[in-house]
């Protein structure tokens, strides 16, 4: 697949803020126009580079759903045929690690890429993979999971390391998720500022409450409601809390000194420092 001058990619390894951020991105790109916003799914307004690879129909049964659902279902796994005819500019979204993306990636298009507390992708990752794919584990047997990178699209540790190394390079822009629940009209600002893009307080004001949390759970173009009929019912939503520091409600003291030792092992000499966490340096 080629890349495009004008393409936008929003890069991040699952639930890292990616559709809170893909929202942010397509607003700031579009003008803020949340009419279209709303009246279009953000996934017919983003590619998903490698959905129409990993999720593949026969397995998730969606051949025996009703046909109009299952088209719905379709529409979200654009083929690199597709990807290379649709219009610009492209908007991309992809969990997948910088080594595997084209070479050339970012001296073509812009990247943002989203970084959260390895903790909470877990505690997030987890609720995400009972909701769909019906894992009927513990968290601490999906904690034991994750860190021996036995998940999809693992090692984390090294994609938040690959990105980490790329981040003064002009067309990447690494931000912290912890940063954007703390600040968002600041992380606003620095998003526009690096996709060109001005605002000003008022459009600030609107974006942050298009994006604040209940009402971003409440948007049916980021959470549409068909997906109900194929996610397990008994899970907590798509859009859940939205929360940073909430792994501690997950972890006793033997696995949270346990995610101390693997964090640090993981990212040492990376100078890579959490926003939240002081004691997190590596």
């Amino acid at each position: 697949m080629a890349t495009r001058p004008d393409d936008v990619w929003v890069t991040t390894f699952p639930r890292s803020g990616t559709t809170w951020s893909q929202e942010l991105v397509w607003l700031l790109m579009n003008d803020l126009d949340f009419d279209t916003a709303v009246k279009n799914p953000l996934n017919s307004r983003y590619i998903t580079l490698e959905r129409y690879h990993i999720t593949y129909l026969k397995e998730r049964n969606l051949d025996l759903l009703d046909p109009t659902l299952r088209l719905k279902c379709a529409k979200e796994m654009l083929s690199y045929e597709a990807m290379n005819k649709a219009p610009s500019p492209r908007f991309f979204k992809t969990h997948i690690a910088f080594s595997l993306l084209p070479r050339n990636l970012l001296d073509c298009s812009k990247v943002v890429y989203v970084a959260r507390d390895p903790r909470d992708v877990a505690v997030s990752l987890y609720h995400h993979q009972k909701l769909t794919w019906f894992y009927d584990g513990d968290f601490k047997s999906f904690w034991n999971l994750f860190i021996n990178d036995l998940v999809v699209r693992s090692p984390y540790l090294t994609h938040l390391r690959e990105a980490w190394a790329l981040r003064q390079h002009p067309n990447m822009l690494f931000i912290f998720y912890e940063n954007m629940k703390k600040d968002l009209p600041s992380s606003i600002k620095r998003v526009s500022n690096f996709l060109g893009k001005k605002v000003n307080e008022e459009q600030i004001a609107k974006l942050c409450e298009h994006l604040a949390i209940e009402n971003f759970r409440n948007n049916k173009s980021v959470h549409p409601t068909w997906r109900a009929e194929i996610f397990n019912p008994d899970a907590e939503p798509f859009v859940r809390k939205g929360k940073s520091g909430g792994w501690r409600e997950y972890f006793d003291e033997k696995m949270a000194a346990q995610a101390q030792r693997w964090m640090r092992e993981g990212l040492a000499g990376s100078g890579l420092r959490f926003p939240h966490d002081s004691s997190l340096a590596f």
